[in-house]
């Protein structure tokens, strides 16, 4: 059975517990054979199956109460990742696949969005500057998820800046439904303007590893 079959996903409850060493925890779960990874009071115990997963909840639960503290009471659930999957620090985890959660993906798009408003008066290669800050950065974070993903987001990147585009030139209807914005302004004049590709930057980083 897949090693992440069947996982505890938990977080404390505490306001405050982001400032109290859990070093005892990484102890326990460490001394008893059971994988948990951690991040502040967040984390994941990953086990091969269902009674597992019990016995791992049931000894959080245990340290918990004997520390004074408490597991959120729904952000701490059995799941099966095979089937379920679950989010963990920004990405979702699924089949032994991740890419960036629902709630990471908007908060990307709106910050593309906040940059690329079509009544900028900065020329292109100046909102692409700004622009290639994000995706740099949001692909460095994200740059583990499936391929898809970056092919995804890239064409989002390029609908809004040729929205941009469309609206200077005085063209009417959404870039997204017009073909011939792409002929316009095809993939190669973002590019020539200095646009980071995801995509680009995806093959690149699994050539290298």
């Amino acid at each position: 059975m897949d090693a992440r079959a069947g996982h505890t996903a938990g977080r404390c409850g505490e306001p405050l517990l982001s400032n109290i060493p859990l070093d005892p925890l990484d102890h326990l779960m460490a001394e008893r054979g059971v994988e948990m990874v951690r991040y502040a009071d967040d984390f994941v115990v990953m086990c091969r199956n269902q009674e597992d997963a019990v016995a791992a909840l049931a000894l959080l639960q245990e340290w918990t109460a004997s520390a004074g503290l408490t597991l959120h009471p729904t952000k701490t659930r059995l799941v099966d990742e095979r089937k379920d999957g679950f989010d963990f620090l920004g990405y979702h985890f699924e089949a032994d696949k991740r890419w960036p959660r629902s709630k990471s993906r908007k908060k990307f798009r709106d910050t593309i969005r906040a940059k690329t408003k079509r009544t900028s008066g900065h020329s292109m290669t100046q909102i692409i500057e700004d622009v290639n800050r994000t995706l740099r950065g949001w692909f460095e974070y994200f740059k583990h998820s499936l391929r898809p993903t970056f092919r995804m987001e890239d064409g989002f990147v390029r609908r809004r800046l040729r929205s941009i585009l469309r609206k200077r030139s005085h063209r009417k209807g959404s870039a997204k439904a017009n073909g011939a914005d792409q002929t316009l302004w095809p993939n190669a004049y973002f590019a020539a303007h200095g646009l980071f590709s995801l995509q680009q930057a995806h093959v690149a980083a699994c050539q290298s590893s």
